[in-house]
């Protein structure tokens, strides 16, 4: 089921004129990353090319996403904005607040108990500004945004560590503070200073013995904890990464929580907006072209400097 269809179409009717200013700006080809980040600025057109972790820019996430244990300050805040609606879609997922002790049936049970008062302010406040509400049970926050929200050249953030998780299908997804979700969902542009970029591209294929997790957890410990702060991993793998299945990518992504995680995926078909501006999917030869551009640019900028 496609959730916010009007708003992605939006997304995907200015992208590529967003990222023809962002080229001029810059003087140079864009990895599919920096794509996405010039193409969701508050600003609208790029005027200027940002430095890498040096620059503080102004960004417009398309959607905000909250755990129950973050979301209560970040909802309390956002009451006291004066605002009738949140300004971008925005959910919340009651999951955090259910404890694994005995087992599923009765653990939900006692969380529907204990976290009651928790749960009905959630739900009511959801109601009534138009944010989306996931009650207990309805699933684990990065696996509902994912199959339900996450879009290719979106970008959204999350008031939960496993936000990354959205980059499985080529979104940049940060994980972020209530004060922040509250920002966005106010209709304030979101600060950040502009992400470094560490590329990676993994050769070969998986043996029968390795799994996604492997090779994320291979991947982390050359970077060290500290290695991924303030940067997006951009990810060109192909065919290491292209011949794993999206669940299997979105666990690469959803583990580095420092930031994001943008993978290149082969495509089949690409999403694309017509001259009508509806959303599209193209045939064989459009993807191969996409994907030719986008390797292009990556063995010419993907190199994480």
């Amino acid at each position: 089921m496609a959730f916010d269809l009007d708003m992605i179409k939006k997304v995907y009717d200015r992208y590529s004129t967003r990222v023809d200013a962002a080229r001029k700006a810059t003087g140079k080809h864009l990895t599919l990353t920096e794509k996405i980040l010039y193409a969701h600025l508050s600003e609208g057109e790029a005027k200027q090319a940002f430095g890498r972790g040096v620059d503080y820019v102004d960004f417009a996430p398309d959607r905000v996403a909250m755990q129950d244990a973050t979301a209560q300050m970040a909802l309390l805040q956002f009451m006291q904005a004066g605002r009738p609606k949140v300004a971008v879609p925005s959910t919340v997922h009651c999951d955090h607040l259910i404890q694994a002790k005995v087992g599923a049936a009765e653990d939900l049970s006692t969380a529907k108990d204990v976290n009651k008062e928790v749960y009905d302010f959630l739900s009511s406040v959801s109601d009534k500004y138009g944010l989306g509400f996931w009650k207990p049970g309805a699933g684990i926050i990065h696996q509902v945004v994912l199959e339900n929200y996450a879009f290719p050249g979106g970008m959204m953030i999350g008031t939960d560590s496993h936000t990354p998780n959205a980059g499985g299908l080529g979104m940049i997804a940060i994980g972020v503070g209530g004060a922040d979700a509250c920002d966005v969902m106010a209709g304030l542009p979101w600060e950040l200073k502009f992400p470094k970029l560490i590329g990676v591209k993994l050769t070969g294929k998986l043996s029968g013995w390795t799994s996604a997790k492997d090779v994320i957890l291979k991947v982390a410990g050359i970077l060290t904890v500290k290695g991924g702060t303030g940067a997006i991993v951009d990810d060109a793998s192909r065919p290491g990464v292209g011949s794993q299945a999206a669940s299997a990518i979105d666990l690469q992504c959803g583990a580095p929580t420092c930031r994001s995680c943008v993978p290149h995926i082969q495509l089949d078909g690409a999403v694309i907006g017509d001259g009508d501006g509806r959303a599209a999917v193209a045939g064989d030869r459009e993807a191969k072209a996409i994907n030719r551009r986008a390797a292009e640019d990556v063995a010419e900028h993907g190199d994480g400097n």
